[in-house]
């Protein structure tokens, strides 16, 4: 007998280990489990690539835009590369190409002029911050969704449970234990990825807000130029 019980100790395992509660689940956990884990996967994929990707964007627009109120000829500075890369490039882009076309014919409505070329770069910064912050949609999703599909997966481990109860007849731990773990373990792993998604998604959604702003700022003064520009028509 205690032969029996030394080697029943030797053999419980002393700390929780992920991957046997993942192997030792039933198959709907494991599929809420591996959904979740694929979820988490992609939302730190995201964080990393959104954090370099606004870092190179707000780099770039700042250096465009010093370089733009330097230099007298403006037009290298409107290449079609040039648009490609900064989003700064291309709202400038879009309030000169509306001024020509405003100012083309005589006599110039100023008003008029200065509404549409308002409007078009306004028009520009909104697609500019909807491409930029696309993506932030799929971490609120996952903030929002991956907790209860992890509850789903307690659930069930739970329910389970109860079923391993009813075919052993028996309501000791090392029944329900291992059952109550596995299901707790979903939880767990929804908690890990939808914490992470909520806080990027704060935080990037305050960064894409500050971006916005410094292109609004930027179309602002370009659009007090041409003002006085249109003074002179």
């Amino acid at each position: 007998m205690t032969f029996d019980l030394l080697a029943a100790a030797a053999t419980t395992p002393t700390r929780l280990d992920p991957v046997e509660l993942f192997l030792q689940a039933d198959i709907i956990v494991q599929a809420v489990m591996a959904g979740l884990i694929v979820a988490s996967v992609w939302v730190w994929t995201i964080i990393v690539s959104f954090s370099l990707r606004i870092g190179g964007l707000g780099k770039k627009s700042r250096e465009y835009e010093a370089e733009f109120w330097e230099q007298q000829n403006r037009e290298p500075l409107l290449a079609k590369q040039v648009r490609k890369e900064v989003p700064a490039a291309r709202v400038a882009a879009a309030g000169l190409d509306e001024w020509r076309k405003s100012t083309a014919r005589q006599p110039v409505d100023r008003e008029a002029a200065r509404q549409r070329i308002a409007a078009v770069m306004d028009s520009q910064i909104a697609e500019e911050a909807d491409e930029l912050a696309g993506r932030l949609n799929f971490l609120a999703t996952v903030g929002s969704v991956a907790p209860f599909v992890g509850l789903f997966g307690t659930v069930w481990g739970i329910m389970n449970s109860f079923f391993q109860i009813g075919a052993q007849q028996s309501a000791s731990l090392a029944v329900v234990a291992p059952g109550i773990a596995e299901a707790l373990f979903a939880t767990a792993i929804g908690l890990f990825a939808a914490i992470p998604a909520v806080i990027a998604y704060n935080r990037f959604g305050a960064a894409v807000d500050r971006y916005e702003a410094a292109l609004q700022r930027f179309a602002d003064k370009l659009h007090t130029g041409l003002s006085r520009e249109l003074d002179k028509a």
